[in-house]
Order: structure tokens, then sequence, then C-alpha cells
């Protein structure tokens, strides 16, 4: 039988568990699963600069990975959910910054990939946020 292991990210994890009740990621087995991530810092605040927002959530997604032994490496499936910067379309401001990221902390690896463009997310101000799943100790 698999036992689910939860963990709450350092700093901004222990405000959301008493906020909003829930914890960043699980791990049942070798399978990660992530809550979405989003660019904010430990006070839950975010940058002015959208690009910052994406860096930083990326950043805030190794954290909650490390939290339960996982990295970016070990990613599979990345869903990211974005605020438009024009109506109907995400646009380079989102695609640019995410493809970055992702050449930056995976290298030639790439996970399979799905963006949501949304009207609101969880928090005033927020544009971006990230949810992985990662598979730990996978035989490429």
């Amino acid at each position: 039988m698999s036992t689910a292991t939860f963990a709450s990210t350092p700093g901004y994890g222990q405000t959301l568990f008493d906020l909003l009740h829930y914890r960043q990621a699980v791990r049942v087995g070798d399978r990660v699963d992530i809550s979405g991530q989003g660019g904010w810092d430990d006070d839950i605040t975010f940058p002015e600069s959208l690009e910052e927002e994406i860096v930083q959530a990326f950043e805030n997604v190794e954290r909650t990975l490390a939290t339960v032994g996982a990295t970016w490496t070990d990613v599979i499936a990345v869903d990211s959910f974005h605020i438009p910067a024009v109506e109907d379309t995400i646009g380079d401001a989102h695609n640019r910054v995410m493809v970055e990221q992702f050449r930056k902390r995976m290298g030639e690896r790439a996970p399979i990939w799905t963006q949501i463009g949304v009207a609101a997310l969880g928090a005033p101000g927020m544009r971006v946020e990230i949810r992985v799943t990662a598979l730990v100790n996978r035989q490429d």
C-alpha cells in the first residue's frame, strides 16, 4: 500500500496552510504532485514585472518540489495558468519567459505542457500560476 506524504513549502507554506488549509506538495511512491505555485515571495506579495513573477513562480516550484525530494529534472508535466496580457491570447510576454525557464531548469528534457488562459487567479495581482507533476527515480 502506498503512503501519501504531504509537505508545505518553507516560508509561505505555513501562511497558506493557516489561511486556506492546504499543502503545496504530495508524494505517493515515486510520483509527486504540487499545487499551483505563484510568483509570490514569503509574504505573498508579487513583483511588478511579469518576467520577475514568472521566474519567482519557477523558483517556488523548485522549493516546493524539494520538500518531497524532487527537482525540476524530475518534472514530467506542467500546467500553467495565465492572465492574458491581451484578450484571447497568452502571448509572447508569458511564453518567452516560460520557455527560457524550462530550458534553464530542465536542459534538453522537455515536459508535456498545457497553458490555460484564465480570467482570475487565487490572489489579487497574480498573473501566473504553475502546477507540476514529477516522477522521481524514473528511467529515461
